[in-house]
């Protein structure tokens, strides 16, 4: 990372090392919250919620309705989507408040995420508590979940097109992905500031070069899931490990031209999400496995263990909400999993980086 200190440096001043790990802990506090924000976001799609409020208001939104006036005009509001129309006719309007309170929390959540973000970042600023060459990346963290706000609703007014009763899968796979982004910047840079040194064994050179790859394979399923959760494309093949009888299914190469199969054909993105599962599986077990044995105790060691066994539980979990057919609850569970495994890929990839040469 730009701010680490080179090794030949003497160590840290008691406090500079003291900010360092305030301030790793502040940003951990808000990758947790983000962690539950893409757990909320989950719930949300699986229930039918996020279409609920059809207003963008940043700051007014911040209350939720005060009168039966206010909630009969937002009903209103959404009983002209197609979703009222074509899933939730005649749900009345107690049904629509069981949609609405579960978006506006997550709405609200993502308004506490900025707070949490912004005034501690203020408070470290002007008492000069921010360590040289982090400034730049602070701001961008801050921009980041500002965008992330815009391009979510970007997401939800998808849904309010004709015919549609669900977001746009592409925009909802931005969304997650952009999410994903600003967590593992905010995973990566507390792990850096807990951790300048870099301090990997020797044995952990070759398990580099797999570890790239495996964690490559984890992000790679984790967005093809969201073409999995855009397409609901988990109510069809509730079958494992076929799909209809077959290992690749009948229809995987159904649309022309081909590349649209793998956005927009639910038979190959399910297999798509289903083949890149497995190989992140096996990678991270085979370095889990070469990780215990080659590595001493340490941190590079305990990452790499973490790494095969949340995969592990991720998997069990995935084949589960096929078999289930996609209960809320346990596909809610089976995204908020997924940031843990994304969790464990970054710890291992930073325990194990390069060590810089020594020397000027």
């Amino acid at each position: 990372m730009p701010f680490d200190p080179p090794p030949s440096s003497p160590p840290l001043p008691t406090r500079e090392a003291a900010d360092r790990r305030a301030i790793a802990r502040w940003l951990l506090a808000v990758a947790g919250m983000v962690w539950i924000m893409i757990a909320l976001g989950g719930a949300t799609r699986l229930t039918g919620s996020g279409l609920s409020i059809m207003e963008w208001a940043p700051l007014s939104g911040t209350l939720p309705p005060l009168s039966h006036a206010e909630w009969q005009r937002l009903y209103d509001l959404y009983r002209t989507i197609p979703q009222y129309e074509l899933v939730n006719r005649g749900f009345g309007l107690e049904g629509f408040q069981r949609i609405f309170w579960l978006e506006w929390t997550h709405r609200l959540w993502g308004r506490l995420i900025g707070l949490a973000f912004l005034l501690p970042l203020v408070w470290f600023w002007v008492r000069g508590r921010v360590p040289a060459g982090l400034k730049g990346r602070l701001v961008v963290l801050f921009l980041l979940g500002g965008a992330q706000g815009a391009v979510g609703w970007f997401m939800v007014a998808s849904g309010f097109e004709a015919d549609r009763t669900t977001v746009s899968p592409y925009r909802l796979v931005v969304h997650l992905g952009l999410a994903l982004l600003l967590y593992a910047m905010l995973i990566w840079t507390a792990m850096s500031l807990s951790h300048p040194h870099r301090d990997a064994p020797p044995a952990a050179a070759p398990l580099r070069r797999l570890a790239h790859p495996v964690a490559g394979l984890v992000v790679l399923a984790m967005l093809a899931g969201g073409f999995v959760a855009g397409l609901r494309a988990g109510l069809d093949y509730n079958t494992f490990p076929l799909m209809d009888g077959r290992l690749v299914p009948a229809g995987y190469a159904a649309l022309s031209p081909f590349w649209q199969n793998f956005t927009a054909n639910i038979a190959a993105v399910q297999f798509n999400h289903r083949l890149l599962a497995t190989l992140a599986g096996i990678g991270a077990v085979a370095l889990a496995v070469w990780g215990a044995r080659a590595l001493p105790a340490g941190r590079a060691r305990t990452a790499l263990l973490a790494l095969g066994g949340t995969v592990a539980l991720q998997y069990a979990l995935g084949v589960a909400t096929l078999l289930l057919v996609v209960p809320a609850w346990l596909g809610t569970l089976h995204q908020a999993v997924a940031v843990g495994v994304l969790t464990a890929a970054l710890a291992s990839l930073h325990a194990l980086r390069r060590p810089r040469p020594s020397g000027p």
